[in-house]
């Protein structure tokens, strides 16, 4: 399927939207409920995207976000990537990513990291291993895989 989304930053407002569409995808799905028993609220996500501490992008078709992407400023982690089911292999996912990792890069990180899946059955697994992430060998308190890009160049 062939799909016209506009990529732009996001911005506190997406929030919402964002964090609802993170109870839709396919896999690894969190609900609104499960991330605020996380600790994140609608509204302290919103508060770093608002001060900086967060980066991120969102794709939009027409008015609906259908998939988003951020990043900690800080340490150079890619904290989530999520797409509407509707929306996948359309290189959406492709596009946020990098993105992200390129305004993290920007900002003088020589290397990013993100956990994931550590079940090759997952899309995320190959997906991520596709765009040159590399495995650490480590795994953080929630059993996923620590991966790490060097250079972040994708």
């Amino acid at each position: 399927m062939r799909v016209h989304v506009n990529l732009r930053r996001a911005v506190p407002e997406n929030i919402e939207a964002c964090a609802a569409l993170r109870g839709q995808t396919c896999e690894n799905a969190i609900s609104i409920d499960q991330l605020v028993a996380m600790g994140i609220t609608i509204q302290s996500w919103a508060e770093e995207v608002e001060s900086g501490l967060l980066t991120g992008y969102v794709c939009v078709d027409r008015a609906s976000i259908v998939g988003f992407c951020f990043g900690e400023n800080a340490s150079g982690e890619v904290l989530v990537l999520a797409l509407l089911p509707a929306y996948e292999n359309c290189g959406i996912g492709r596009r946020l990513l990098r993105a992200v990792v390129g305004q993290l890069s920007a900002q003088g990180h020589k290397g990013l990291f993100l956990d994931c899946n550590a079940d090759p059955g997952t899309r995320a697994h190959g997906f991520y291993r596709h765009r040159g992430w590399a495995s650490t060998g480590t795994f953080d308190q929630r059993g996923d895989e620590i991966l790490e890009l060097f250079p972040p160049l994708n």
